[in-house]
């Protein structure tokens, strides 16, 4: 057994051993679990795929005089605005209204690399934010705040893709040939972050990883997280499984490991670099990043009948060997994820790490819970939305507009007092969440 605080002793002191993964695959070819849990103190991983659920929160900065910006656009591009006065999101697959191809993914590309982009934004004007509307270029250094916060990212074994219908179709997982013309895949096998450790023994809320170039940290379980699922022989998930929601500072990034890209007929998405340092603190977890290509299964799945249903299970090793048999028939295999990427963020993370400039962090929590997933099921009756009965929250904010005391804090509680009510009216005009009082009888 080792801990996290040792191994960080030993990179302090430039002694840790730490090896890719696909090195320390090639490793236990040769050598056992307890042996490897003895000689290697850090194992890196890497992905460099395209991850939809992917996007950044931008904080402008106020306009002079100031301003609430309700609609947003850069470059075209709508940002979501429903957030404070200056604080916009802009996700990875918001088209542009004049180019489908171009996107959010595009305009996070373009903040990064410093370029001037053209935002117009407008509200409705209110007495604290009485300007209506901007138009002018930004860049990174001009705006306050400028964060990717990707709810959902290095997705646990993402099934492969093919496609039995007559015609070509095209999908987030690429052109699908006819008649199972060919097959797509989008995980980067021994190298995936979430498959050497697929438990998430080590990984979990705070850990710190590499994302676009800088550090990042896993702020939460992704979107679509679920753990009940079945496992092959090795105790490897072989359908899409665990997710991480992650966040970093884009100001700090490098579009070399982030790049935007469109998907013919599907849209706007973004590849996304993330490396996960996994430590090897005991012999499960020595067990697991040893695994190999040939020990690691996915679904294939067919795209060109509604429901997708499986075809077959297949190992990365077939998947990488540029064909696999489906009916007795040689179908060609190719990744929409990038292989070498994969392994340059590795290698890099794991200089990082031998020079001393990235310790690791200890999970604050595990994500443990068992979770599953649901399907969208269509309700056609139900009520319509209707207001509740207002709540006081106890905010005290109409205190300082009651001329008469019956609105009081005493030792930080509100306090109404009936009888020196007047119902003049001026608390509930202010009250945030709608509360007013009885009608005076």
């Amino acid at each position: 057994m080792k801990t996290i605080e040792e191994i960080n002793e030993k990179i302090k002191s430039g002694k840790a051993v730490v090896l890719t993964a696909e090195e320390v695959v090639q490793l236990a070819k040769g050598s056992k679990p307890q042996e490897i849990v003895k000689k290697v103190d850090v194992v890196t991983t890497a992905t460099f795929a395209p991850m939809c659920s992917s996007g950044a929160f931008i904080n402008f900065g106020h306009t002079t005089p100031p301003m609430r910006m309700e609609r947003i656009e850069l470059s075209g591009v709508e940002v979501y605005g429903g957030l404070a006065a200056v604080d916009g999101y802009i996700g990875a697959t918001q088209e542009s209204k004049e180019d489908k191809a171009f996107g959010g993914a595009h305009i996070i590309e373009a903040l990064i690399k410093g370029k001037d982009l053209l935002l117009k934004t407008s509200g409705k004007g209110t007495d604290c934010y009485p300007r209506k509307y901007f138009e002018g270029y930004v860049n990174k250094e001009m705006v306050n705040d400028f964060f990717l916060f990707n709810p959902r990212n290095a997705y646990q074994n993402y099934a492969a893709a093919t496609n039995s219908s007559e015609k070509t179709i095209y999908t987030y997982m690429g052109k699908l040939l006819p008649r199972f013309g060919n097959v797509t895949y989008s995980t980067s096998g021994e190298l995936s972050p979430l498959l050497k450790d697929p438990k998430m023994l080590t990984i979990g809320l705070g850990s710190k990883i590499f994302l676009c170039g800088s550090e990042g940290y896993v702020v939460w379980t992704g979107t679509q997280f679920r753990n009940n699922v079945k496992v092959n022989e090795h105790g490897i998930p072989v359908s899409a499984a665990r997710t991480i929601a992650v966040i970093g500072d884009a100001k700090k990034m490098n579009v070399r490991y982030l790049r935007a890209a469109y998907f013919k007929n599907y849209g706007v998405t973004i590849f996304v670099g993330i490396g996960v340092p996994i430590p090897v603190l005991d012999e499960e977890i020595a067990y697991y990043v040893s695994r190999s290509n040939e020990e690691i299964e996915t679904e294939l799945r067919d795209y060109g009948l509604p429901d997708r249903p499986v075809i077959c299970k297949v190992n990365y090793a077939q998947l990488r060997s540029g064909w696999i048999e489906i009916d007795r028939k040689q179908v060609k295999t190719s990744s929409i994820s990038s292989l070498p990427m994969a392994r340059e963020i590795a290698n890099l993370l794991k200089n990082w790490i031998e020079d001393g400039n990235f310790l690791l962090t200890k999970p604050v929590k595990l994500f443990e819970e068992e979770r599953s997933i649901k399907g969208l099921v269509e309700k056609t009756e139900g009520k319509e939305l209707k207001g509740d009965q207002p709540v006081c929250v106890d905010c005290g904010l109409c205190v300082s507009l009651c001329s008469f005391d019956a609105l009081m804090l005493v030792d930080g509680k509100f306090t109404f007092i009936p009888e020196r009510c007047t119902f003049c009216g001026e608390c509930a005009d202010a009250c945030p969440t709608g509360v007013k009082l009885p009608p005076n009888e």
